[in-house]
């Protein structure tokens, strides 16, 4: 059941906050004004995939969600068409040997009946755009870079990490030359881009391991010079890699497109999550500590911008927007603004279970688009600007270990949400 509480406004101080001072915020409680939203479409479970990896991507203007399976003992990766059914399989055997063609081979559920330990492991998937295509990016435990075609499964190309993988890797324009690249790490250090061809931009060695995906972000140049190299002068704002290392200190460090480390720092706090996002003073990093505090780094530098503590127990990091960052932790949602680290309003649901990493989706046409947060017991939360829900509702009985997804599942031009839970299963909410 929602905790319902008043409408107040209270007065916060930040504890432990750097440079924070105090914050005035709307505390926000459920309405019952809210609308209740129902499950439009949902899929059979799939062995395999817990939904954490999941992600949507899209093939001529149709959305498809891309989830990592397990079929008759062997890792398939295998698309659905958001409203209907399988797109595409591409079984990891084929893809190691560049063989995969995708389709569907008849089958409705997709399951097999093998364990999850008998199939090679691989890191979640990410989806973006590589000369024009849209492509599905993942790497295996064993150390290779897969990119595949979204349109059908096919292999577009592999490439060696030179080190062991199943971390989530990043695809951005790196360079800002209007070409994307895939970035990709491996947990003991080496980090790897490679162009939309498979051919590789740089490599580097940190030196120490690694256990969060990369980010691609812009920069500043923040030379003493005011000056630009060649690359930047060229293609304007500059792009780096943001990589955070787990040595006895853990460490951000980002690096730029020719393979260079610009900055290292070592945040105050242990990052469970992170993301980068812009505001108006310029690019920063965003990151929810395991011990409830939001941490900012500017990307410029490394240097602090902010942190403000949310509550004792850890946080994750989800979406950004209209300058603020939104943040789930336990039975909270909060949005704080990125300039000050002033929390602009707090919203409880769920008691004590665990909110996801928000998203941002436009699941009313009306309202517009804003955050999405989904919690562990599957319970789904739509707000507005102000915090105010605006819809709500629940996958069933589940287990969900991811944020919201988003996809127009009814053709009506919004958002329906989108849910992965932990058995595999795609469930649609309308908004």
């Amino acid at each position: 059941m929602d905790r319902r509480v008043l409408f107040a406004t209270l007065i916060l101080l930040a504890g432990g906050a750097t440079g924070v001072g105090v914050a005035l915020f709307a505390f926000v409680g459920i309405d019952d004004g809210a609308a209740d939203s129902e499950i439009v479409w949902e899929t059979d479970p799939v062995d395999g995939d817990d939904g954490s990896g999941a992600v949507v991507a899209t093939a001529d203007g149709d959305p498809l969600v891309v989830q990592s399976t397990v079929e008759d003992g062997e890792r398939v990766i295998r698309a659905t068409a958001v409203g209907d059914d399988v797109e595409w399989r591409a079984p990891l055997s084929s893809v190691a040997t560049g063989d995969a063609s995708g389709g569907d081979d008849g089958s409705d559920d997709g399951s097999g009946n093998a364990s999850d330990d008998e199939a090679t492991d691989v890191s979640g998937l990410v989806s973006g755009t590589l000369d024009g295509d849209e492509v599905v990016a993942f790497t295996t435990e064993s150390g290779t870079l897969v990119v595949l075609d979204a349109a059908d499964g096919s292999t577009r190309f592999t490439a060696d990490l030179d080190g062991p993988g199943g971390i989530r890797p990043a695809i951005g324009d790196l360079t800002d030359d209007g070409r994307a690249e895939v970035a990709a790490v491996t947990t003991d250090g080496n980090v790897r881009a490679v162009d939309a061809d498979g051919d590789a931009a740089f490599e580097t060695a940190l030196g120490e391991p690694v256990d969060r995906r990369p980010l691609i972000a812009d920069f500043e140049d923040d030379s003493d010079d005011g000056g630009t190299d060649d690359a930047e002068e060229a293609n304007g704002t500059p792009r780096g890699l943001a990589v955070v290392t787990a040595g006895e200190e853990g460490t951000v460090r980002l690096i730029d497109g020719e393979g260079e480390t610009r900055w290292t720092t070592t945040p105050s706090v242990t990052p469970l999550s992170w993301n980068a996002v812009d505001t108006r003073d310029g690019p920063i990093l965003a990151l929810g500590g395991s011990s409830g505090t939001l941490e900012t780094i500017e990307l410029a530098d490394g240097s602090g911008r902010y942190d403000v503590g949310l509550q004792d127990r850890p946080v994750d990091v989800g979406d950004a927007d209209a300058g603020r960052v939104y943040v789930g932790g336990v039975g909270s949602v909060w949005a704080v603004d990125l300039l000050d680290g002033e929390v602009v309003w707090k919203q409880q649901y769920g008691g004590e279970t665990r909110v996801n990493a928000p998203g941002i989706g436009n699941v009313s046409g009306d309202a517009g688009p804003g955050p999405v947060a989904v919690n562990r017991e599957g319970g789904v939360l739509a707000l507005n600007a102000n915090g105010e829900a605006i819809a709500r509702g629940d996958a069933g009985e589940a287990v969900v270990y991811a944020g919201p997804l988003f996809a127009d599942a009814t053709g009506d031009e919004t958002d329906e949400v989108l849910v992965v839970t932990d058995d595999g299963r795609v469930v649609a909410l309308d908004g």
